[in-house]
């Protein structure tokens, strides 16, 4: 039994990335996209975000202007969105990509009804391009399509399993939460997401799930309640 009926997906893009720690791992897009078309012909509505680490890891050198570099990496959501929406056609489903910019015909302009007429069709929405401003990451990218889309959760799929009261990549003692509210990993500077994403959650109680990408059917086990990740809480 599913537990949510409109979900948001952010994807981090080193996951879709897999071993090749760049560009894309096409098995594990595939992977994805399966989970996807299940939960959409289940009746799931499904809006995703991806992010751009595949590609570009924000402003790395001085000699690029911060509001530049932010620009690159929007551009990178751009293509991974453009990738995945494919790979989402090649196993059978209906898709349409949405950004904050023009992108030519690329892609089509985000709107709030625009975006909830896809959704009522069974269509996979991708928003990419962020919000389409720049010092504003896809953090703050996913949860404020998940307000304004009504969602009922954020499922976080990362690399890393859940919430960690230190890094388990460093502390072989790191304990994860089962359960955490957004406020207390907010005062333990856990960072689940970033500030403003924390405070733009906090302040319109948009829950999350965060979870690992690469365990078997990890996307279905989380809309149905069944993720061995960490819940956030609003």
């Amino acid at each position: 039994m599913n537990r949510y009926k409109r979900v948001l997906l952010k994807l981090s893009g080193e996951a879709l990335a897999g071993d090749n720690k760049t560009g894309f791992d096409e098995a594990t897009c595939i992977k994805v996209a399966n989970q996807v078309k299940q939960l959409v012909q289940e009746g799931i509505q499904v809006g995703i975000v991806i992010g751009g680490g595949n590609f570009w890891r924000g402003r790395t050198s001085e000699t690029i202007d911060r509001t530049k570099a932010d620009q690159i990496g929007m551009l990178a959501t751009v293509m991974n969105c453009i990738y995945v929406s494919e790979i989402f056609r090649f196993v059978g489903m209906k898709t349409q990509i949405l950004t904050p910019f023009e992108c030519g015909s690329m892609t089509k302009i985000f709107s709030k009804d625009r975006a909830n007429k896809y959704l009522d069709k069974g269509m996979v929405v991708f928003l990419a391009g962020g919000i389409g401003h720049p010092y504003f990451s896809t953090d703050t990218g996913v949860v404020l399509r998940a307000v304004e889309l009504e969602a009922d959760i954020i499922l976080m799929a990362k690399a890393v399993d859940g919430v960690y009261d230190s890094d388990p990549r460093t502390n072989p003692d790191a304990r994860k939460y089962d359960e955490i509210s957004i406020q207390e990993a907010l005062d333990k500077k856990l960072a689940v997401v970033d500030l403003s994403a924390t405070v733009l959650s906090l302040e319109n109680k948009m829950p999350m799930l965060v979870f690992a990408l690469e365990k078997e059917d990890s996307i279905i086990k989380a809309v149905r309640g069944e993720s061995d990740g960490t819940i956030v809480t609003a």
